[in-house]
């Protein structure tokens, strides 16, 4: 009898290897298309890559019977641009997405309409103030004088390597804490402290992914056991709110001991505390869970996102001699007369930079530190590439996949070439957000996209300027496993001094 399930299931499997050998994913009876998912899932943006390419664009993953994990996959511009824009009202986040990612709270990321509404219009209101920008661009440059300059010269007089990824997610996370809560954690000094809520962040964002590639009813049974991955999130979860719940606390006691306004020091404000007015002024009301999960939003934003689109702007500057060389005289150029400090450059230089801002728009398209996006169909539709779509689908657009896509970018659409995006008049080229899709289209745009580049920017002048960087040829490039694009392996440099020159900018 064995013997004869045994060669049963011999047959089965050929049977269906036979049907499927020339299909880029098998449909496996009962396990649906999960097998070769999971087979492939150290290189899955890649792997989802291949399939859309030889699918045209879109592809219906089949979960395992029961499961409900069917979704349905696209890269092309004109569906993404029918969901995220011209039938905004009938794609929201739905229930799969607010269970995947229930530690963000009811915050913008989380959240749909009117709650969803509110949130953006808050944020928005804060966002657009000159006076918030500058605290930001005040904010970061303090950083990088104070902390990252002196830790990568430390770095260089100790002739150490140094991971830049480990060192971009320490700084951009001390970054937002300080914007957002008014706290710097210091993650960032020459001991590099093993901070407890950043590493808890980079543990959520694993945890989470897996959330994505597991059957439901798995991931939540080893949620209800508290093992593997979801015990890390549980975990992780509980030192975050432990830091924002302590951080609000501490921000309503120092708003009760002295009159804060936004006309205030620069060094005084901070977002929590912009709540905090706003509800004591009776314009909100505003609970201490609305502030944990608008500060959780904008953390996980401001820390992962930044920090990824660093690491992968400087392996690729590294990795191409010539457009270092670009930037590096571009920064010249625009600096005042007679004077050699990148800090001379200011807000109004930086946005000068037309070459440098080109090389991180083709590095976010090459490497979008958010590599998919997912959302949920309210009611049946049609999508511009004739697929029918049922109510309650799970739609994912991949950024990653976009951003090779022949059809989008030309012949060249691997090759990282900044000059694609500088017209023949020397400004930035246009494309619309449906295609260059890293900030997102449509009503849910990035708020924070001007603040991001400024970020990016400043920090790549600082290092650029100062430092020669070496990558550590051992060190191997390849994706990690998270719903942040980050590296594997991280990014491993040794650094040597910098001394600006003409001579030097034609020798490189």
């Amino acid at each position: 009898m064995g013997e004869f399930l045994v060669a049963v299931l011999i047959f089965i499997i050929i049977h269906y290897w036979r049907i499927n050998k020339h299909s880029p994913i098998t449909n496996w009876p009962i396990l649906g298309m999960l097998p070769g998912l999971l087979l492939n899932i150290s290189t899955i943006y890649d792997y989802i890559t291949s399939v859309l390419k030889q699918q045209r664009g879109t592809s219906m993953f089949q979960g395992p019977w029961m499961t409900n994990m069917n979704i349905f996959f696209t890269s092309d511009p004109l569906n993404v641009q029918h969901i995220t824009s011209t039938k905004f009202d009938n794609y929201g986040k739905g229930d799969d997405f607010r269970e995947i990612f229930e530690i963000l709270g009811d915050g913008i990321f989380r959240s749909d309409s009117p709650l969803w509404k509110y949130n953006r219009t808050l944020l928005h209101s804060i966002f657009k103030q000159a006076s918030f920008q500058l605290f930001i661009h005040k904010s970061i440059m303090r950083k990088i004088e104070t902390c990252l300059l002196p830790f990568l010269d430390h770095v260089l007089k100790e002739a150490m390597q140094v991971d830049l990824q480990d060192t971009f997610q320490r700084l951009t996370f001390d970054n937002i804490c300080s914007i957002v809560l008014g706290f710097d954690p210091d993650c960032l000094s020459i001991d590099l402290p093993e901070v407890a809520c950043e590493r808890a962040f980079s543990r959520a964002e694993e945890a989470i992914f897996y959330r994505h590639v597991l059957p439901r009813c798995f991931w939540k049974l080893l949620k209800w056991l508290q093992v593997g991955k979801e015990k890390e999130l549980i975990e992780g979860e509980k030192v975050v709110d432990q830091m924002l719940y302590k951080q609000i606390t501490i921000a309503k006691c120092k708003m009760q001991s002295q009159s804060s306004t936004l006309a205030d020091a620069d060094s005084q404000f901070n977002l929590l505390k912009f709540l905090i007015n706003n509800n004591e002024a009776g314009k909100e009301k505003i609970d201490d869970k609305f502030m944990r999960d608008t500060a959780m939003n904008l953390l996980a934003a401001g820390r992962g996102t930044i920090s990824s689109s660093l690491t992968w702007f400087f392996w690729l500057v590294a990795t191409h001699p010539f457009v270092e060389a670009k930037i590096l005289e571009e920064i010249q150029q625009n600096l005042p007369q007679g004077k050699g400090n990148w800090k001379d450059l200011g807000v109004e230089g930086l946005g000068k930079l037309v070459y440098l801002h080109a090389t991180i728009r083709e590095v976010l398209r090459l490497y979008p530190p958010v590599p998919f996006e997912h959302k949920c169909a309210l009611k049946s539709d049609v999508l511009p590439s004739g697929h029918r779509i049922d109510a309650g689908t799970m739609i994912v657009y991949s950024l990653y996949s976009m951003g090779r896509m022949e059809d989008i970018w030309g012949e060249d659409c691997l090759k990282f070439r900044p000059e694609r995006w500088i017209s023949k008049k020397g400004g930035i080229i246009h494309v619309p957000s449906y295609k260059f899709i890293a900030f997102n289209a449509g009503p849910r745009s990035c708020l924070g996209k001007d603040i991001s580049f400024n970020e990016i920017k400043m920090i790549a002048v600082a290092m650029l300027w100062n430092y020669h960087i070496h990558l550590v040829e051992s060190n191997p490039i390849s994706a990690g496993v998270s719903i942040i694009l980050y590296m594997k392996h991280g990014l491993k440099v040794m650094l040597t001094k910098r001394s600006i020159s003409a001579m030097d900018l034609r020798s490189i």
